[in-house]
């Protein structure tokens, strides 16, 4: 389900494998694994001279393969390349496809192209739904421009942080994309160097709607390093994180799922708050701390987002 137009995203994608589009052995065990959903990919994963075949063969899966609930998209090839609009009208008839995966979107206008073309499409082929767009933010520009392209179309549903190309215009030469650059520290605290373009990234989504998806982190042999990533750019606000490797799923999963703290102390507020509501109050104190009815949006939305991820939030 896209944005409503309130605020509020309804998909629940705490994690999203990628699947290089030309390793079919890997596409039977991303349908049956635990990832919220994937994305079959026909850009950085394919060699220059095999991306006519993975589109083919990306076709052929979304249209045999039982994808089950999966949120299920393709990342095509730039809009600058040779292979983007043959990628675009070839994925987009499929009927299983949930979304297009935009890459390197620099401008408002990248997305409001394939939101018109993909409008084109669904009058000459109707769909059940209408497909949704995710994008990638992966360079300077498309940072500077971030607020744009988030209000840019209905379809769009979410924004990914593209750490890899970005860090590479960036110029500041990691080696280890998503992880943090020990050189980066104040007063000897370490930080992490992408707080700017996630904060940025995560209050466009919030803006407009969209959901703030963190994106790859390379170093798939420290599972301990890719779940402290995760659980920095949960503290930002986003919901849900790229996994490059199988055992990333897990992680994300349980990062970006409320835990049972959480979902006992948003039952908690709900209920006090209804009572306090009873007697006429709009605020309640509560160990020390004032809770009002800010806090009661608050609860509703990790609920929600419990109820999402399958768990008993009654």
């Amino acid at each position: 389900m896209v944005a409503d137009g309130t605020g509020e995203n309804w998909r629940l994608q705490r994690s999203e494998l990628a699947v290089p589009a030309t390793s079919e052995k890997f596409f039977e065990k991303a349908v049956r694994g635990p990832a919220d959903s994937l994305f079959l990919d026909l850009e950085d994963a394919v060699a220059p001279s095999r991306r006519v075949e993975a589109r083919t063969t990306a076709v052929q899966a979304l249209n045999e393969l039982d994808w089950g609930t999966k949120i299920v998209s393709v990342r095509v090839n730039g809009l600058t390349t040779p292979w983007a609009i043959s990628d675009i009208l070839a994925v987009a008839r499929c009927p299983r496809l949930d979304m297009i995966l935009l890459p390197k979107v620099e401008t408002a206008g990248d997305v409001i192209f394939l939101d018109r073309l993909l409008t084109g499409l669904e009058l000459e082929q109707p769909r059940d739904r209408p497909l949704g767009i995710e994008i990638l933010i992966e360079t300077t520009k498309g940072l500077a421009n971030v607020e744009s392209i988030a209000a840019a179309s209905s379809r769009l549903e979410g924004i990914i942080f593209g750490v890899g190309d970005y860090s590479i215009e960036l110029e500041n030469f990691d080696t280890v994309f998503g992880a943090p650059n020990p050189e980066y520290a104040v007063a000897g605290h370490a930080n992490d160097q992408w707080h700017f373009a996630l904060a940025r990234i995560a209050n466009a989504c919030r803006a407009y709607g969209l959901r703030p998806i963190d994106g790859p982190f390379t170093n798939y042999g420290d599972p301990g390093a890719y779940r402290a990533s995760a659980i920095r750019a949960r503290a930002l606000g986003f919901e849900g994180k790229w996994a490059i490797h199988p055992s990333q799923v897990e992680i994300a999963n349980e990062v970006f799922t409320p835990s049972a703290a959480q979902i006992a102390w948003a039952r908690d507020i709900a209920k006090k708050m209804d009572a306090a509501a009873d007697e006429g109050k709009g605020a309640i104190g509560l160990e020390g701390v004032l809770i009002d009815r800010a806090h009661v949006l608050l609860s509703r939305k990790i609920l929600r987002r419990a109820r999402l991820a399958g768990m008993d939030a009654e």
